[in-house]
């Protein structure tokens, strides 16, 4: 089908060119900030990520997936989940106004209050774009998201550090985050043509819950084991103790969020496209994790190699304390995609329910785990999360090996080659930066470039296929054939 082969391939392309416009543009903000604030102000915003967040997966309700997922969807389905994110983006707002006090209360920061009324705003400002983003992705126009992207993160970012600048503290992270949603949202509405029908049906609703509804549920395991560390350390030890785990897990998520967000929203369209052919299924997760392997790979062992002289150049030397944790954390990110393209071949086949089953279980050890890390110190909950990381590939590729064949070993085999030559670049880099006596800065570039050289000729070695197929996604004839 060279329709669809046309569509993935702009869809990666664009996908990667608005993700690298918002994250990139985030992330060099949050450089600029994370000199000027300091690890407490970060801190106590990380504090406030897991109840924003579970409000958000709430406005959600998993209907967004369900959207996605299902092939013929009417007006009338898709005004009936507007309308249910704007009645569940209210409720979100309501709820976490009622729990601002107590929030302030439990950490003992009075300034969590108003933190958290802004974040309350945010989330229902949210609720009113949150249909047309899903549409996009569904039609794989990211043109269009990579568009109202880069903007929004200009506006917001330039506001941000002009509030930093002036002794905002963590207000300039907060604004950071509403201005961005906002803007995000009026250009939606102001570009997209869609508009709600005013019209509800209750048996529209139900029946897209019958997938969403386990969806929402995983969410909200994933999200309060994603945020579980802010918590426990919050209360356990000190504020800015959460602000350096939060700024070791962001800056080496910082890859893995790149690469799966660009391939996640066209995978999962085009995987569902597929679900009904299980050969070419097969096919298409297969190409898609040995590309993402080839490039998540080097990036995530850079990070465990080069994690002192990353800190030290990026964010200054009183964030120091963020290097052993961002050493840690660089090794669960190394399998992270392999989690993510699992479980959408799952969900694109339908079966919600046994993705609910999967993931209930290994989110279930992995808070578990976090919670026996958190009493041996804030390095035990990092290696907690890499356990975690080992033990949920096992339980994601389980059903991947019943219905495509394709279990953990076979995954495992694809992985190898990446990593071979991955791990030697990464001690290439590692023996350079150890024996240069230059700057960080110097390290950080001199690392990059060789580890850079030694990968792609040990890839071109090992594994040519997937550097051929890699580097055809950015040829013209990819896009036409």
């Amino acid at each position: 089908m060279p329709s669809l082969q046309n569509n993935v391939s702009k869809g990666i392309l664009w996908s990667a060119v608005d993700v690298s416009l918002r994250q990139g543009s985030q992330f060099a903000v949050l450089i600029v900030m994370a000199r000027i604030l300091s690890p407490e102000d970060f801190g106590v915003m990380a504090l406030l990520a897991l109840f924003a967040g579970l409000a958000n997966v709430f406005v959600d309700g998993g209907f967004g997936s369900a959207l996605i997922q299902r092939q013929n969807v009417t007006r009338t389905d898709e005004s009936t989940v507007f309308f249910f994110n704007l009645a569940m983006g209210f409720s979100a707002l309501v709820a976490l106004c009622v729990l601002a006090p107590y929030l302030a209360r439990l950490f003992d920061k009075p300034i969590l209050r108003p933190l958290t009324y802004a974040m309350a705003a945010n989330v229902f400002i949210g609720a009113f774009g949150a249909i047309h983003t899903t549409l996009l992705t569904k039609e794989l126009n990211l043109k269009l998201i990579a568009r109202i992207g880069g903007i929004a993160s200009a506006v917001s970012g330039a506001l941000a550090i002009g509030l930093a600048l002036e002794g905002f503290g963590p207000w300039s992270l907060a604004l950071q985050v509403v201005a961005a949603n906002a803007v995000s949202t009026l250009l939606l509405w102001h570009w997209h043509a869609w508009r709600p029908l005013w019209t509800f049906s209750f048996s529209s609703l139900r029946s897209y819950f019958r997938f969403g509804g386990y969806l929402l549920i995983v969410a909200l395991a994933d999200l309060l084991h994603t945020h579980l560390y802010s918590l426990l350390i919050g209360k356990f030890y000190q504020v800015r103790e959460v602000g350096f785990y939060d700024r070791a897990q962001k800056t080496q998520s910082l890859p893995v969020n790149f690469i799966m967000l660009v391939i996640n929203r066209v995978a999962f369209s085009a995987f569902s496209t597929l679900a009904e052919d299980r050969e070419r299924l097969s096919r298409a997760f297969r190409k898609a994790q040995r590309l993402v392997l080839f490039v998540n790979t080097p990036l995530s062992i850079l990070t465990i190699v080069l994690a002192e002289p990353i800190v030290l150049a990026l964010f200054g030397e009183k964030w120091l304390p963020s290097a052993p944790l961002l050493q840690v954390l660089g090794i669960a990110g190394l399998l992270w995609p392999m989690h993510i393209l699992n479980t959408n071949v799952l969900k694109a086949q339908g079966r919600s329910d046994l993705f609910f089953n999967i993931m209930l279980v290994k989110k279930s050890v992995a808070i578990g785990l976090t919670v026996w890390g958190s009493f041996y110190g804030i390095i035990a909950i990092a290696w907690a999360q890499v356990a975690a990381s080992v033990f949920a590939l096992a339980v994601n590729a389980y059903y991947s090996k019943i219905f495509l064949n394709y279990g953990v070993f076979r995954q495992l085999q694809d992985l190898l080659p990446s990593l071979t030559a991955g791990a030697l670049a990464g001690a290439a880099a590692w023996l350079q930066s150890q024996h240069s006596g230059f700057s960080c800065y110097a390290d950080l570039a001199l690392g990059t470039f060789l580890a850079g050289l030694v990968y792609l000729l040990l890839a071109r070695l090992l594994d040519v296929n997937t550097l051929t197929e890699f580097t055809g996604l950015f040829k013209k004839r990819s896009l036409q054939h």
